[in-house]
């Protein structure tokens, strides 16, 4: 299906608009013509990550399916684990268009969506739909206009509590103005102190503990990841997602397109993304768990990503450039390597090349 797609699926999708291809994307996985992958059940591959169970350590990135249309579907195609949003408790859409642009030269896109989606109840009513499957995760954020940003994230827990897996705080998409700002210290520790109460208190009326995780920018300096460490670690949170997208151009091929306001994935992201996913690896210690995304391409890539510190790993922009057969392929990657290095679980490789990481000049 690969050779298939770049020959002549990406060729054709690629003569539309960006926004309208994703549309027909999402339609072509509602009306089941993609076919399944076939990715074998591997123990070795099996995660338990903030005391949920991974099929598998590979799971589609927040911003693919923004108002659950599609989780159930997605895993067919191989991975473990999906996450829909991001979600605000009301409807908006989004910025002005057009507001997606991909950038061939550099297999990368840049996006200036502004959490353009249905809003809670919709989305809700979706996931409420849903027979027993996969592990679906909830992406929440703030309305652009909204008075109070705090409480639109404790809303999100509310909302969701009965059908989310875990929840991810999204406070690091570029495209709401002010929304970063939440990632200072101070903002953050108020922010996890409302979110987490709504948490706790959700968790002893329903008996069940749902996870929370914060999905943090790349593009933070030294003292912003320090502070993000400290407030983290002062809490319960369960994790963290690094990272967003990035502000950056540096070293882009397309200088056309490369001008468009927005947050750049893809290709050009991972070694940036990569290098602050090990640096929060080191400032927060072994244990908490972290998903890492940006850049993930290939096997290597997704691999690479939890020798950096993660346990689990996401992708998203690649499937526009390598399509639907990507998320198999890279879980049957997987699963080959740890046959052929003899090792016993994915856990095995986590931290491996920490080091490396750690110094590398982004």
């Amino acid at each position: 299906m690969t050779d298939f797609f770049k020959s002549f699926g990406r060729r054709g999708l690629f003569l539309l608009d960006p926004e309208v291809a994703h549309g027909l994307s999402l339609a072509a996985l509602r009306s089941g013509l993609l076919p399944s992958c076939d990715v074998p059940v591997d123990p070795k591959l099996r995660q338990t990550v903030a005391g949920l169970t991974f099929a598998n350590p590979l799971g589609i990135a927040a911003g693919y399916d923004k108002n659950a249309e599609v989780p159930d579907a997605l895993m067919k195609l191989g991975f473990g684990f999906a996450e829909v949003g991001t979600l605000t408790p009301r409807p908006q859409s989004g910025n002005p268009k057009p507001r997606i642009f991909r950038l061939e030269r550099d297999e990368a896109v840049i996006n200036r969506l502004g959490f353009n989606n249905e809003g809670h109840a919709a989305a809700l009513s979706r996931l409420l739909a849903r027979g027993p499957g996969g592990l679906v995760g909830v992406n929440i954020g703030a309305n652009k206009d909204s008075e109070d940003r705090i409480a639109d994230y404790v809303a999100g827990i509310r909302t969701f509590y009965g059908v989310a897996g875990y929840f991810t705080a999204n406070i690091s998409s570029p495209n709401t103005p002010g929304l970063r700002d939440l990632q200072a210290r101070d903002s953050l520790a108020a922010l996890l102190t409302a979110v987490l109460a709504a948490r706790d208190e959700e968790a002893a009326t329903s008996g069940v503990k749902r996870p929370v995780f914060l999905k943090i920018a790349p593009d933070l300096t030294e003292e912003g990841m320090d502070d993000i460490a400290a407030v983290v670690l002062a809490s319960s949170l369960d994790g963290l997602i690094v990272s967003n997208t990035t502000l950056s151009r540096e070293g882009l091929g397309d200088q056309r397109q490369a001008g468009e306001a927005g947050g750049m994935s893809g290709k050009p992201l991972f070694d940036k993304a990569t290098a602050v996913l090990a640096r929060m690896r080191h400032r927060v210690g072994k244990d908490l768990p972290i998903i890492g995304v940006g850049g993930v391409h290939s096997v290597e890539t997704a691999l690479d990503k939890i020798r950096a510190g993660a346990d689990l790993v996401q992708l998203y922009s690649a499937m526009v450039y390598e399509g639907p057969a990507l998320p198999g392929r890279i879980v049957k990657g997987m699963s080959r390597h740890l046959q052929e290095q003899g090792l016993s679980s994915i856990r095995d490789l986590r931290d491996s090349r920490l080091d490396y990481w750690l110094s590398a000049k982004v």
